[in-house]
């Protein structure tokens, strides 16, 4: 009988907490979503480490909502957790060790000196203590030795006996260079040795003596000027070191200016520098150790430099007419990758302007590339695992049998696993289909690549592997949402961090074995936020008004009536993924969602052209015009709101953040009748002051394409506002800087528009910190819309 009551009275409080939500009275409030998301939420496993010996998983947690979060131990036998006390932290695995060639060793670095790991026997042997720090760890020499980046050069140790020596020598003035070695000075010199018999005699009693102490020889100095060296890589013989060197361009930077500090005097902080600035590049030497000399790299041969972009058609006059005056364009050499045993390495030249990335292979003893691959796209080089937006090579390496080199490329359409031979340049995919590739690696006994890919659904990834010549992939994980995998040293084991669409993220344990169950390890998430029943929106497609499909997360009230509003979400950073099966980077967002639907409102989020997951032509579908396809995307999501879900065409309000405020502004302006209020926050309005890395490769720059600028940025659409519109901003965005919104609400004034309104967050910068701030912006966003779309 009293089970029967308890159960009555569990029934009766869902019910209630049902009826309560589609009341369109939310037991959830604006304050507590945005509260301190560790307090609220919990804090979540990150950090998966496994112990060499296989035995034990590390994790960053903090179930028991101390100030910090500490490092946590899983045992596998016992299946206990236990926090791991501070004293033994530092014998922890280290994320930065590299194996010597049988794994029986490992070198790593730990409070800036360098360690060697016995990993059979367990004992680690300090091998520097220095005050400076060292860096890059390699071994070399058939093992016997190890060398390290330190004090901006190349270091080489003897394992044996500990033998230190210095590889490298940067210098920054050259011999030739010396002010005492030439000009006035060098005269002066002259001059008194032709004079004075005595300092003849003296010079000549010092070289008497130098004469008779045994030579050193002396390393070559590698002259880099203003540049500075900031890598070096070291052959498997030891006979060829490959420098990297940082060629600054120092450019105009902009200034962030601080008002709320501790002294009460504003502060002006440097910051970026805007799109079309001089850009910095890297560019490598290689110096022979036997003959203690550079060589230079020949890279005149490598095809298309003096190719150029298709956008130049629209600018008739900036056409050369002299093809034999076109210059070579600049690039970036990346790597190197040596190869295991040979000295020979992979290189990957990646050009400024991100249109093409060459992978080729360096032969050091005469500095000679080899084209092995070249990857030319028209908007800009991109991807998972190609990179196309940083200094990074990119997923790429030797194949076992060392001869044949792995890498991923958008060649197909979609970035995929690929292998060459750089004897024969024979070329073979290795995966094939709709989806991406993230994250390939190699099996231990070099059979397998173990990948993740988003193959059964593009809001879906799991771990997968695959023979190294390709066939059939074999799915490892079942668990629907996103499956982040760390494998376990012996590779029997799968650590995996798993979320979906209403769940956060938790750690699970699983065998490395197809169809095998996951085990959750922990439980992270507060009782509090438990007592909510979160939402998994409906996965739904629509057909965009070209044709192509687009993918998005719908959220509706359970009794949606004629009169209901809705709202469409717009995620930042233009290349990201949204509308997935997973726990959402956007987590306060989607909570507001969820809040919106006990309030009576539909929620639209839809990953627009340019996002990520769905392969190059949806990635580059920006190009050129940002606020082209992505804007009409939502156009489209607002069209299907009313066709199909009966949404009033007068009642639709749209928001977001960064690149989402970006399409707010241009929704308002540049379509004032569908979307009749709209929330920009942190917008970029004008992207000729946005950064360059991020706005040239889609944009090209603001000279070499003015076109492209002016119909991308909102500035120039403002004359169209005629819905509400609410504007929020951080003073210190050091990303989107508060310039820009100052700029626009200037162009708004003087076209004398009144129905918008800015709010500005004197100590926030581009992604808000304090609960204060997020909860007052939010409060915004919901009684904008509540006044604007339900009146």
């Amino acid at each position: 009988m009293k089970k029967l009551i308890i159960f009555i009275l569990f029934i009766s409080f869902t019910v209630t907490q049902a009826q309560v939500q589609r009341n369109n009275q939310s037991t959830l409030t604006i304050e507590k979503i945005m509260q301190d998301p560790a307090k609220w939420i919990g804090t979540l496993p990150s950090e998966i480490q496994w112990s060499l010996n296989n035995k034990t998983i590390y994790f960053d947690w903090n179930p028991d909502q101390d100030t910090l979060s500490s490092i946590y131990a899983y045992d596998l036998k016992t299946g206990e957790i236990n926090k791991v006390p501070d004293d033994k932290i530092n014998k922890l695995p280290v994320s930065n060790g590299i194996y010597n060639s049988d794994e029986s060793k490992m070198i790593y670095t730990r409070d800036g000196d360098l360690f060697l790991l016995d990993i059979k026997k367990g004992k680690e042997k300090r091998l520097t203590q220095l005050s400076g720090a060292v860096s890059r760890p390699q071994f070399y020499a058939n093992d016997k030795k190890a060398a390290f980046w330190y004090d901006q050069n190349l270091f080489s140790i003897q394992l044996s006996d500990g033998y230190l020596k210095q590889l490298s020598k940067f210098t920054k003035v050259a011999k030739k260079d010396n002010p005492l070695s030439n000009g006035q000075a060098k005269w002066l010199e002259d001059q008194q040795m032709e004079l004075f018999e005595v300092l003849q005699e003296r010079e000549e009693m010092h070289q008497a003596r130098e004469n008779k102490i045994p030579k050193k020889q002396e390393l070559e100095e590698i002259y880099i000027g203003r540049k500075t060296a900031t890598q070096a890589n070291i052959s498997p013989s030891g006979d060829y070191i490959i420098y990297s060197l940082f060629n600054r361009n120092d450019g105009k930077s902009t200034s962030v200016t601080h008002h709320i500090t501790k002294s009460g005097y504003t502060e002006d902080r440097n910051a970026r520098s805007k799109v079309g600035a001089a850009q910095s590049n890297l560019e490598m030497g290689v110096f022979d150790t036997k003959n203690n000399e550079t060589v230079g790299i020949e890279t005149s041969t490598i095809p298309g430099l003096k190719d150029l972009p298709a956008f130049l058609k629209d600018y008739p006059e900036a056409m050369p007419t002299d093809s034999s005056k076109i210059v070579n364009r600049e690039f970036n050499l990346l790597g190197p990758i040596w190869h295991p045993t040979k000295d020979i390495a992979l290189v990957v030249a990646l050009s400024l302007d991100n249109k093409d990335r060459w992978i080729l292979l360096l032969d050091p003893k005469d500095g000679s590339l080899d084209l092995l691959d070249r990857q030319r796209d028209e908007a800009w080089i991109g991807g998972p695992g190609i990179n196309g937006w940083n200094y990074s090579t990119g997923d790429i390496g030797w194949m076992p049998e060392g001869n044949n080199v792995w890498f991923q490329s958008e060649a197909s359409g979609y970035s995929h696993l690929y292998t060459i031979n750089v004897d024969t340049k024979q070329k073979k995919q290795l995966t094939k289909g709709t989806f991406e590739v993230y994250s390939p690696s190699l099996s231990k006994d070099g059979k397998h690549f173990y990948f993740t890919a988003n193959m059964v659904h593009p809001g879906v990834r799991h771990f997968y592997k695959i023979p190294i010549d390709g066939g059939k992939p074999i799915q490892l994980t079942t668990m629907e949402g996103n499956n982040e995998v760390s494998l376990s040293p012996d590779e029997k084991y799968l650590a995996i961090k798993y979320s979906s669409a209403n769940q956060p993220w938790e750690l699970y344990l699983q065998e490395n074995k197809a169809g095998a169950k996951a085990e959750k390890i922990t439980q992270s998430i507060t009782k509090e936020f438990q007592e909510y029943t979160w939402r998994k929106p409906e996965y739904i497609t629509f057909k965009a008004e070209d044709g192509e499909t687009v993918y998005a997360r719908l959220y509706q009230p359970e009794k949606p009536t004629s009169s209901n509003p809705a709202i469409i979400f717009v995620h930042g950073a233009g290349y990201l993924q949204n509308a997935h099966k997973w726990w959402s980077s956007y987590f306060r967002e989607y909570m507001f969602h969820n809040f919106l639907v006990d309030n009576g409102y539909t929620v639209l989020d839809m990953d627009y052209r340019g996002s990520a997951g769905y392969g190059r032509d949806w990635r580059t579908g920006i190009y050129r015009h940002m606020g082209g396809k992505d804007l009409s995307d939502h156009v489209d999501g607002a069209k299907l709101l009313v066709e199909k879900y009966g949404i009033p065409a007068d009642k639709i309000g749209i928001y977001g953040g960064s690149y989402g405020g970006f399409i707010t502004l241009m929704a308002m302006f540049k379509h004032p009748d569908v979307f009749a209020a709209g929330a920009g926050l942190r917008s970029v309005t004008d992207w000729a002051h946005y950064n360059h890395g991020y706005t040239s490769n889609i944009l090209n720059t603001p000279v070499s394409d003015s076109i492209a600028y002016r119909r991308s940025s909102p500035i120039y659409f403002a004359d169209g506002l005629k819905g509400k519109l609410l504007m929020c901003h951080g003073m210190v965005d050091d990303n989107v800087q508060f310039q820009d919104i100052v700029r626009l609400s200037q162009r708004l004034i003087e076209l004398g528009k009144e129905n918008w309104e800015l709010a500005v967050y004197p100590i926030e910068a581009h992604g808000f910190t304090e609960p204060s701030s997020w909860t007052d912006e939010y409060k915004r966003i919901f009684k904008l819309f509540e006044e604007s779309l339900k009146k």
